[in-house]
């Protein structure tokens, strides 16, 4: 249990350097750059050396470690729940930030500032990781650096298939952050990072289970086994479908592209409520007497 000691010092240790990157961020850069670069730059860079720290956990830990994979998925519900918490509005998924745009929340530049600092992010936390498992701290990642250079594919399944999954992945996690992205943060991070959790559980034998395409570049495009398109077709373009699908779904259109609604009608439901009835037929009343007096004062013959 000591490699799964060190593992989460190591997760402790990369939650306070990036919440110390935040916090001067905040003090020492302008709000915009802040949140377009700094935010995002900070969490990429949490979120992808938690998730490689744990992958290789994952991978060496059943049989190098002693320990199954109900802790490995515990420690992600938990690294999750905290990223949410701890990431102060960003994303760090490229496809969070597409359908920001998309949704009108943000303009092009900003978007294409937030896609670029993620890259950064993911790839410095890349190096830094590769760096940590250098110093072979424990002996899993003693046998972590002798197959990383032989490291293979994630995708263990036909491409077609792999698309369809990560798509998946990316539509159902979607369709849950439209659902709660306005909610209270009590509720909204622990259903986020149950839902990462479900799907990296179901869909990780066949594909990883990313539905982050920075953080799948970062991850499994240096490996052999698949080409440089097939990567794209699944880490970047299957996610990128799941989320369009998703956004059309729950909304019925794109915003930035149709003011329409393409799959809802806009009818009114609602039936007129019984007081506006009432207050016409009262209405009419003084009316009808008004005709009626008038026909009672006429002269009779």
């Amino acid at each position: 249990m000591d490699a799964l000691n060190i593992s989460i010092a190591f997760f402790f240790l990369v939650l306070g350097v990036c919440q110390v990157l935040r916090w001067l961020s905040k003090r020492l850069l302008s709000p915009g750059t802040h949140g377009c670069l700094a935010r995002e730059f900070a969490a990429s860079l949490q979120w992808c050396m938690s998730c490689l720290e744990l992958r290789m956990l994952m991978d060496l830990g059943p049989w190098g470690g002693g320990f199954g994979l109900d802790v490995v998925l515990t420690l992600l519900f938990l690294l999750s729940a905290v990223h949410g918490a701890s990431s102060d509005g960003a994303s760090a998924n490229p496809t969070v930030s597409v359908q920001e745009f998309l949704l009108l929340e943000c303009s092009l530049a900003v978007m294409v500032a937030k896609l670029l600092a993620q890259g950064v992010g993911a790839g410095t936390g890349w190096a830094l990781t590769r760096l940590y498992w250098s110093w072979e701290l424990t002996q899993l990642h003693f046998i972590q650096n002798l197959i990383l250079p032989e490291c293979s594919s994630s995708i263990h399944t036909s491409l077609p298939q792999a698309v369809l999954v990560e798509g998946s992945c990316s539509f159902l996690f979607h369709l849950v952050l439209l659902k709660v992205r306005q909610s209270h943060p009590l509720g909204r991070v622990p259903a986020l990072a149950a839902t990462v959790t479900f799907l990296t559980y179901t869909a990780g034998p066949f594909t990883g289970a990313f539905f982050n395409p920075t953080l799948a570049t970062a991850t499994t495009f240096h490996c052999s086994g698949s080409s440089f398109w097939d990567y794209i077709q699944v880490y970047w373009l299957g996610p990128l479908a799941g989320m369009l699908a998703a956004l059309l779904l729950f909304q019925g259109n794109i915003p930035r592209f149709f003011h329409k609604n393409l799959l809802y009608s806009q009818k009114n439901k609602y039936k007129v409520p019984k007081a506006k009835v009432t207050a016409q037929v009262e209405g009419d009343k003084p009316q009808r007497k008004r005709k009626e007096g008038k026909s009672n004062s006429e002269p009779r013959a």
